[in-house]
């Protein structure tokens, strides 16, 4: 049977029925711990369900981290009767991805009648293997990598031109911005004209459907990770969770992608192209190919791209510009900076990035407080052992990224946006390992650079170019429910020009 929970509540108490009736089929006893280890400690757990209520919660990554700072950086729970390893400080992440990376690099991801989001032809939760390897060097070689970012520089400086231009033009009119909003158009535009040399039609109306369809995609985030983890029990039970939800907005995608293949397949047999979808296209069609792959294969990987590369980075940039706006000091200081070495007769160009280091610790700071998953989710395939307890083979491992990089061990005044804690100088691989906004190991974010290009860029621009009025005296800094960390009051701002018109 199908099953569309709307409520938490519901979802609890119908779990724990079915789960009542058919508790005979979970009466296995884990191997849970190995001569001379002991298992990480684990908190007080519900009859049947476990430690279930904590994932459920509208806001999963704080309940974690007030499990944590209860009961210690790292915990053994469970989900029914499958284990989970809960991980809250930088020292245990440290240790986890310095250690076990290999053994880590690995995401179990079931298919639900193969939609794109989620299932066997995805690349993010793909194994760590041949198929994994081959479309990470396809992204890395078309997309994300230092050489094909230097390709495909002037595609973003355009599109950042165009992002200036709108905001001029609401200044000029006195309109207030929805920042994230914005900045996703930014942000999506660049994404498809690097990757697929082609823009989502604004005219047509294009455009705005693969928005709203990234932004139910990103509240399905959640759910996905909650049929990741609790796969096996749903299985027994006969439930498909979700997937009237999911199956409609991987079809959704599915109709407009095929659509953009076919465009793709016509411009090949003309001449041949060089973005990341020819080279897919071109692995597809070719029988000896290092991998075979079909078209969900594409299709996944640019539901992927949009998801990943859109809305992470937008969130982001809305979280950071918050922080600027509630802190004028910080603003003051950043904008001297960019003055000094921009000037205020051109725009800023990814060429000063390297130049503005007070800008790249904005940057960092604004990923450390608010990381764009704050829940990374991985899974040990070998049992080992860490910080001296045993982890069973197969284990869920959980790493609170939001915890890790407020842990008060590792972070001065850990609640508060501090840029200047970056100032110590060239980090050590320990401490780099305790910022780990965009993960970490081989299955971290390969478009990290291009994120923080896109972000420093965008947070650039706005501070060089405008002045910002806000309802009242600060922004409200509440977040929202859901996987990815959102603002529950989107950012709105009223942007008022401080400079003339600036050249490109």
């Amino acid at each position: 049977m199908t099953v569309d929970f709307q409520n938490c509540f519901s979802f609890i108490l119908l779990l724990c029925f079915f789960s009542l009736l058919c508790h005979s089929l979970f009466s296995k006893k884990l191997k849970d711990q190995k001569v001379g280890y002991a298992l990480p400690p684990s908190p007080p757990s519900l009859p049947i369900i476990g430690h279930l209520h904590h994932l459920l919660s509208s806001l999963a990554h704080k309940s974690l981290q007030k499990l944590s700072s209860k009961y210690g950086p790292l915990l053994y729970l469970r989900i029914f009767n499958f284990p989970l390893v809960l991980v809250s400080s930088a020292s245990a992440a440290y240790e986890i991805f310095k250690a076990h990376d290999l053994n880590i690099s690995s995401r179990d991801n079931p298919p639900i009648d193969e939609p794109l989001l989620i299932g066997s032809s995805v690349f993010v939760g793909a194994p760590y293997g041949d198929y994994w390897k081959f479309m990470k060097k396809l992204l890395v070689t078309k997309l994300l990598g230092p050489q094909a970012l230097e390709r495909s520089r002037g595609v973003r400086a355009d599109e950042l031109e165009r992002f200036y231009t709108s905001l001029l033009d609401k200044a000029m009119k006195k309109q207030s911005v929805e920042i994230c909003k914005e900045a996703t158009k930014l942000i999506i535009n660049s994404i498809c004209q690097m990757s697929m040399g082609r823009s989502f039609s604004e005219e047509s109306g294009e455009a705005e459907r693969v928005r709203g369809l990234v932004t139910e995609l990103d509240g399905l985030t959640k759910k996905v990770l909650l049929v990741n983890i609790l796969r096996w029990p749903l299985e027994k039970l006969g439930i498909s969770l979700f997937k009237k939800e999911i199956m409609y907005v991987s079809d959704n995608f599915d109709e407009i992608l095929e659509r953009v293949l076919v465009e793709h397949e016509e411009k090949l047999d003309k001449q041949k192209g060089n973005d990341l979808m020819d080279a897919l296209l071109e692995a597809y069609a070719d029988e000896n190919s290092e991998h075979k792959i079909t078209r969900n294969h594409i299709k996944s990987m640019f539901v992927e791209l949009f998801l990943g590369g859109t809305d992470t980075s937008a969130q982001t940039i809305q979280w950071t510009m918050a922080e600027i706006t509630n802190n004028p000091n910080i603003l003051k200081r950043l904008r001297e900076e960019i003055d000094s070495v921009v000037g205020k007769t051109r725009l800023i160009q990814e060429t000063d990035l390297p130049k503005l280091p007070y800008l790249e610790y904005v940057v960092k700071e604004g990923l450390r407080l608010h990381p764009p998953l704050p829940l990374v989710v991985r899974t040990f395939q070998r049992s080992c052992e860490i910080k001296g307890f045993y982890v069973p083979e197969k284990t869920t491992l959980v790493v609170n990224t939001y915890a890790v990089m407020r842990d008060p061990i590792s972070w001065e005044d850990p609640e508060e946006f501090k840029p200047e804690r970056f100032l110590l100088g060239k980090e050590d691989e320990r401490r780099a390992l305790k910022h780990i906004a965009f993960g970490s190991g081989r299955r971290g974010c390969p478009g990290s650079n291009l994120a923080s290009i896109f972000i420093g860029t965008v947070i650039g621009t706005m501070v060089q170019c405008f002045d910002w009025r806000i309802k009242g005296d600060k922004v409200e800094m509440d977040e929202a429910g859901g996987l990815n960390l959102t603002m529950a009051h989107p950012l709105k701002l009223t942007p008022i020009p401080r400079t003339k018109p600036l050249i490109f």
